[in-house]
This record gives C-alpha cells, structure tokens and sequence, in this order.
C-alpha cells in the first residue's frame, strides 16, 4: 500500500509539473506573439518622444534624449488653427454618424427581423448586395449626387447616409443578433397594449445593448480613420478632421520634424483605444451572441 501511495504521488506529481511546464510555455509564446504584434504601437510612442536624428538611427523604441518639442510643435501644427480645432471637427463629424447609424439601423433591422411586407426578400437581398458592393464603385454617384445638391465642403455627405441606413454591414448584423432573440416578450408587450414603437423601445433595445454597441463602437473607430471620404467632399482647412490633419502635416522636405507627426498620431489613435478598451466586454458579446444564441 505504501509503494502504491508513493507511486501515485510521484505520478500526481509529474502531472503537476507537465501542466506548470505547459501553462509557462503557452504564456511565454503569448507574451512573445503580443510583444512582436504591439511593437509598432510601442515603437510609435516611444518615437514620438526622440529627435529628428535618433528616430532614423535605430530600431529601438526607449529614447535616449526623451523631448515633448514633437507634441507642442504637432499641436500647433503649421496652419492658423491648432490640432484641437481637428479634433472638434473630427468630433462633430462622429457623433452625428454614430447616433444616426444606431437609430437608423435599428429600425431598419427590426423591420427586417420582425416584420413580414411586400418585396421584403427583395429589399434584403439588395442589402446583402450593397454590403458586397465595393465603396469605391458607389464614390463618383455619390459625389455627383451631393454636387448637385449643394453639399460639397459640409459634413451633410458624412451624416446623411448614415442617417438613412446606409451602412448595410450594421443592418445586417444587428438583424443576425434580432433573429437569435426569442419574440416571447415582445408578443407580451403586445398583448399588454403596447404598439411597435413601444415593444422597440422599451423590448427590443435593452436586449439589443451589446449589438448596439458594437455597431457603435465599430463606427467610431471607421470613422475616426477615414479619410477618404473627408478628403473628397471637404476642401476648407478649418473643417479638416485629424485624418487630413495628419496628412497635412507631413512635410517631405529633409529638415521636416517627423517627431511631431508620430506625437500627433499617438494623440489621433488615444480616443480609439480609450473607446474600445472601456466598451470592450460589450463589444465581444455584441459580436460573439449572434453566432451563440438560439
């Protein structure tokens, strides 16, 4: 009995020290893997902290003679305005795009989800069609449309489409997420004298919340890095949002500051990462539920 007890110990033993030798492995392989796909970023940040002449002398990203010049002549910028006055345009130009897509697209895919009308198979079917349709085969339509409308050099053409639902990639997700949600209480709002609009609100969105704030999250950030739709239907400087501020303030000559468009960009990819780190538990389930539920 003794041996026997011995025998497993030593066994229950070796388990232990396989599982730790594989959990260390597994975990060192991810940090590697994590470190070699964030470099970039950490390079970025520690860049834009180094002079001129250091950033082109190596690899590395910790900056021997660590300076903020890049960030005080960044925000500046070379133009009347400073980079603040990007960021609001950029900020004026998301919100609207944001809140219009959510409302839209919600009503647009509960109409689909829930709802049986004419030519209904017709009207999804074009949606499917417009989410494999390239962007850059609709841009010249587009534009000519909002020419002749008098648009050109507003934020009308960045709003309007979101507006009316025409991101069809969020219609067509949110309506994934609505057909894997049983209609049990929505038929009971129903039957408790509530109308569609009713059931929608008070029903339908709290469930939704997770899907939502993906379709919210994914176009803040499409949005925050567009640029060329900024660059065709805007033309003022004063409207630029930071996509075309950062372009603009690319200099090609030698004596250009690089350290400035590096500090510029850490502060353009902040708000991003801000965003998608606070709501990402919701983003996951968001895009995770449509594909796990029903």
């Amino acid at each position: 009995m003794t041996d026997l007890a011995t025998l497993n110990d030593l066994q229950a033993a070796r388990r232990r020290r396989l599982a730790l030798a594989s959990t260390t492995l597994r975990y060192t392989l991810l940090l590697v893997v994590g470190f070699v796909m964030l470099y970039p970023l950490i390079w970025l940040v520690g860049a834009s902290f180094k002079t001129n002449s250091e950033i082109f002398s190596g690899a590395g990203f910790w900056p021997q003679q660590p300076t903020v010049d890049g960030y005080v002549k960044g925000w500046e910028t070379s133009t009347p305005y400073t980079f603040g006055r990007f960021f609001w345009n950029s900020f004026l130009i998301i919100m609207p795009k944001v809140i219009g897509t959510a409302i839209s697209c919600t009503l647009a895919a509960y109409a689909f989800a829930r709802f049986d009308f004419p030519l209904k198979k017709l009207f999804f079917g074009s949606v499917i069609a417009i989410l494999l349709l390239p962007n850059v085969v609709t841009r010249i339509p587009q534009y000519m449309l909002f020419r002749d409308l008098g648009w050109l050099d507003t934020f009308l053409p960045l709003w309007v489409p979101s507006a009316f639902a025409g991101d069809a990639f969020f219609v067509f997700m949110l309506v994934q997420f609505l057909r894997s949600l049983p209609p049990d209480m929505e038929e009971a709002a129903r039957v408790d004298g509530a109308n569609s609009l009713q059931t929608l609100l008070y029903i339908v969105v709290p469930m939704l919340a997770p899907a939502l704030i993906s379709v919210c999250l994914f176009q803040f950030m499409w949005t925050m890095n567009d640029f060329l739709g900024p660059l065709i239907y805007l033309s003022s400087v004063d409207k630029y949002p930071v996509s075309l501020a950062l372009k603009l303030s690319i200099d090609t000559t030698e004596a250009f500051e690089w350290n400035r468009i590096l500090a510029m960009s850490v502060l353009t990819i902040t708000p991003a990462l801000v965003v998608f780190f606070a709501a990402q538990r919701y983003f996951i389930e968001g895009i995770s539920s449509g594909g796990i539920k029903g």
